[in-house]
């Protein structure tokens, strides 16, 4: 059921009621929850609204220039956009859906996550060669964190202990005490490592690499080493565009997911065996992607074709395109 219209603005509710009817009685109303997938369009400087059970586009909220990675504050009100021409992170009221304001990033802004503790942005300045940490209630900066060249992905652990930054030029998996801010432990991963995803009991990080198109996985338990290595080859598609980007893993330790670039693919591979199962045809140069809330589905960003793929997770099968803006890089679906 799509959001209702209210005058020229649809209202950012997330609940909607369906009464049952029986034998002439109005049951109480059973109350579904609509989630919202939230798209940063990089060269509309957007983001887009996805309505969760029309999955058609209800919004579209204007932001600071090229819009990437995104991330939730942690009382879930607000969603922070890092916008890297503008060096700032713009931050949404997620009643309103209006930019509320904004708060400086240092140079080059490309990642962002939130701690889950404390009220901390941790930023990958990509020009910098750090890690900037931002206070977002206190609006100020509490401290930079030096790591390799051109820093790009960041992973932080469930329990908010670790942090993972990458670095593309280093090929470099940079492991950061979150308690000490310094970078503790450094790993060589594939060439261009563009992304890091914690397991859900935080046992593993699985890391991107872009241009060697494969994933590396680090032992976060104990040795902090490198623990087994996917590499990917899609029959059919040229070796060269099979590039390994955005990272999914489902709660259950059942499946991964691995956009795979301008090979126009999915991998899905076994989280316990790390066998690649299948390889899914999604838009054009898929970016990014993220599973919603009960992980029946997968979100995917189609930066060339610009649109999102809908994958229903338990079927394995791509179910719907949904156009959206230019060049959408990033998704986050609301908790």
């Amino acid at each position: 059921m799509p959001f209702l219209s209210q005058g020229d603005r649809k209202p950012t509710t997330k609940h909607f009621t369906l009464g049952l009817v029986l034998g002439g009685l109005l049951w109480l109303p059973l109350t579904a929850q609509a989630e919202r997938i939230f798209i940063s369009n990089e060269k509309d400087n957007t983001v887009s609204v996805i309505d969760g059970t029309s999955l058609e586009v209800i919004e579209t909220i204007r932001v600071g220039r090229r819009p990437r990675a995104m991330a939730f504050s942690s009382d879930g009100s607000e969603l922070f956009v890092a916008v890297g021409d503008d060096e700032a992170i713009d931050m949404i009221d997620l009643e309103t859906l209006q930019v509320v304001r904004s708060q400086s990033s240092g140079e080059d802004p490309e990642v962002i996550r939130v701690d889950p503790n404390r009220p901390y942005i941790y930023v990958s300045n990509e020009d910098d060669n750090i890690v900037s940490v931002l206070d977002y209630e206190a609006r100020t900066l509490v401290t930079e964190i030096p790591v390799g060249v051109e820093p790009e992905g960041l992973g932080i652990s469930p329990d908010g202990r670790w942090l993972i930054a990458t670095t593309e030029t280093s090929n470099m998996a940079h492991i950061i005490d979150a308690e000490a801010m310094e970078a503790v432990h450094h790993r060589l991963v594939g060439a261009r490592p563009r992304h890091a995803e914690f397991s859900h009991d935080g046992s593993e990080a699985w890391v991107s690499s872009e241009i060697a198109g494969m994933v590396t996985i680090l032992d976060m338990e104990e040795t902090f080493d490198v623990k087994h290595v996917i590499r990917f080859d899609v029959p059919g598609v040229p070796r060269e565009t099979v590039q390994a980007v955005g990272v999914a893993l489902t709660s259950d330790g059942r499946y991964a997911f691995v956009a795979l670039g301008p090979s126009n693919r999915v991998a899905v591979i076994d989280q316990q065996t790390y066998e690649v199962l299948d390889y899914l045809l999604v838009g054009q140069r898929v970016w990014h992607l993220a599973l919603n809330a009960d992980e029946s589905r997968l979100y995917t960003t189609n930066g060339v074709s610009g649109d999102v793929t809908v994958i229903d997770v338990e079927g394995l099968r791509a179910i719907k395109s949904i156009p959206v803006g230019r060049f959408p890089w990033g998704v986050i679906v609301e908790p």
